[in-house]
């Protein structure tokens, strides 16, 4: 059992000056695979879960529950805290409270709460509508004002208002987040360098988020790269989907070929090495201990 909050986990990881790089998974062996390889803080992407449980893509499809449903069990699956996409909160202020409330006894550290327009899109494609920017910001407040009550969420403010109306607006609405009490600001989609150096620039003294997506709308940077631009915390939420999808998809095409994979097993995990993944050896002890007799 953890002895403090995750979210504050995550704003003490921050504290330290560190940059941090966030995985996007999306189930419980994605989240085991990633604290394997040693991520402090993992997100549950909308667009992951959309993709992975129905094969739609993120056009808000998904339902509050679900999503909730999709952070319990990557949140049973790992020790490490994960941020959960909130969407919009799924309606107005009080749905937003009813959703920060299911993702934290989900288990979840923080959240991503925007300000599109339901049903939202995915950051990266046309579109995008926002909601006015005191909808937003009532938003925010309502989940922030729970950490009253012991509902401690790392809250990030996330804006869509570059693509759906300027840089500028976007921007003010990031300092009108910051100035309410979130934990982290993040704009989404900047197309340029010149637009992330403006955003780290303008955003000094808050938690700056910057979202890598191979393929998307904004330049691919290390963290080292984006530190240096004022962004602390990375969040790569495509990653695994990707390269799961490619992997399978190759897989499935040889098998429907070959009908057999006994001469290329070199792209398979093992069937020992993925046995210590789910921790079989540990369940065979836990079952021997209460085994009859």
């Amino acid at each position: 059992m953890r002895s403090t909050a995750p979210a504050q986990v995550i704003r003490d990881l921050l504290d330290t000056g560190h940059t941090v790089n966030m995985p996007g998974v999306y189930d419980a062996l994605t989240a085991r695979l990633a604290e394997e390889e040693g991520f402090p803080v993992l997100f549950v992407s909308g667009y992951s879960v959309s993709a992975s449980r129905l094969a739609l893509p993120d056009f808000g499809y998904l339902t509050q529950t679900e999503m909730a449903e999709a952070g319990r069990a990557v949140c049973g699956a790992t020790s490490r805290p994960v941020i959960v996409d909130a969407d919009t909160g799924y309606g107005n202020p009080l749905s937003a409270i009813r959703t920060a409330r299911l993702f934290h006894a989900a288990g979840a550290a923080g959240i991503f709460l925007e300000d599109q327009e339901w049903p939202k899109k995915c950051g990266h494609f046309d579109g995008k509508r926002v909601v006015p920017r005191d909808a937003w910001l009532s938003k925010l407040r309502a989940v922030r004002d729970l950490r009253e009550e012991g509902v401690d969420l790392f809250l990030v403010a996330r804006t869509d208002a570059r693509g759906a109306a300027s840089l500028d607006e976007a921007l003010a609405r990031a300092e009108a987040a910051r100035d309410i009490g979130a934990d982290a600001v993040f704009i989404e989609a900047p197309a340029s360098l010149k637009e992330l150096e403006q955003i780290g620039r303008h955003l000094e003294g808050c938690v700056r988020v910057a979202n890598m997506i191979e393929g998307g709308r904004t330049p691919l940077l290390t963290p080292e790269e984006l530190s240096d631009l004022g962004f602390d915390l990375i969040v790569t939420p495509l990653s695994a989907l990707m390269a799961a999808t490619h992997a399978v998809r190759e897989t499935f095409a040889r098998l429907y070929e070959l009908g057999t994979l006994r001469d290329h097993r070199e792209g398979l995990e093992s069937f020992a090495s993925f046995e210590r993944v789910v921790d079989t050896p540990g369940h065979r002890e836990l079952e021997g201990r209460y085994a009859d007799g």
